[in-house]
């Protein structure tokens, strides 16, 4: 469910039905996401659906146009906290000091921070889903790779490691790409397994910037037949630039929450990009639409 409020984005209604015994709108305490809670009786098949409207606009930047941002102090605290997924110690501030050596303003270091990700690190294709976000583990056990939760994950948590508040927003694909590109867009009104992250950092002349070096990646490893290595080929050279600072409005974020605490769920979730359940005792798989037995789907209207 739309929940992040901004001026590229904005939530119109949103509405739910089904043969839900009890459901209910939940707000998060600290993060502000918004979730819709059910229970079932088991009396019949659970089902519920929701429907969100919402309107959304390409973000852009120019960075020869700069002008002082403020922001709540409180929101910028939240966005240079650590979160179980992003230990801001050992390995993740010690990778932040290397790359950021010399850098001087944020600006400057987000730049090196985005560059490094884009140089060295791979979209993993057997990652599932959008992967873990685990940044201690993509620097280490994982070689650098993964997918966007883990790559953009990085991101925010290399930015926050170097005094630069970030955060990453979670949600998913509704359109095609215009820049032409089929991985950067949902292929279809199912976009059941469309879900991505994106990233934001918070900039003293610019405000909240929008980032995306985890799409830059799959562009160069799954746009072709050939993975690119080089950022600068003529097929990714343009996403590459675009991408430091800008989005498409092809996308839709949810929220910006991590170590949500979901009733009856038994543990915290890193974040929360898809649909979650409980059956029997037994949690449902969320990164398998069919056997949890959801869909999503999307239309202009």
């Amino acid at each position: 469910m739309p929940s992040v409020a901004s001026e590229w984005q904005r939530s119109i209604d949103t509405s739910w039905s089904g043969n839900a015994t009890q459901a209910e709108l939940i707000v998060d305490p600290a993060s502000g996401a918004r979730f819709v809670h059910a229970r079932f009786d088991g009396s019949a098949a659970p089902q519920i659906t929701l429907v969100s409207g919402f309107e959304t606009r390409n973000r852009t930047i120019d960075w020869a146009q700069p002008a002082p941002a403020t922001e709540d102090p409180a929101v910028l605290t939240a966005a240079l906290a650590p979160s179980a997924n992003k230990p801001l110690q050992g390995v993740v501030t010690q990778t932040a000091q290397k790359i950021t050596a010399g850098a001087g303003s944020d600006v400057e270091k987000v730049r090196a921070i985005y560059a490094w990700i884009v140089a060295n690190c791979y979209r993993n294709l057997d990652t599932p889903g959008c992967g873990l976000g685990d940044t201690v583990a993509t620097l280490t056990s994982a070689g650098l790779g993964g997918k966007c939760a883990d790559l953009n994950g990085l991101f925010v948590a290399l930015s926050r490691a170097s005094g630069v508040p970030a955060r990453d927003l979670y949600g998913v694909r509704v359109a095609p790409s215009a820049f032409g590109y089929k991985q950067l867009g949902a292929g279809s009104a199912d976009i059941s397994k469309a879900q991505h992250c994106r990233a934001e950092v918070f900039l003293l002349d610019y405000g909240w910037v929008a980032m995306d070096p985890a799409d830059v990646l799959k562009v160069m490893r799954a746009e072709s037949e050939t993975w690119i290595r080089d950022p600068a080929d003529p097929l990714v050279a343009e996403v590459n630039r675009a991408l430091l600072g800008n989005w498409e409005g092809n996308w839709v974020a949810y929220n910006s929450a991590e170590d949500v605490a979901l009733p009856g769920a038994g543990r915290r979730l890193p974040f929360l990009m898809y649909p979650q359940g409980v059956l029997g005792g037994a949690r449902l798989n969320e990164l398998d639409p069919k056997a949890f037995g959801y869909t999503i789907t999307a239309q202009a209207l």
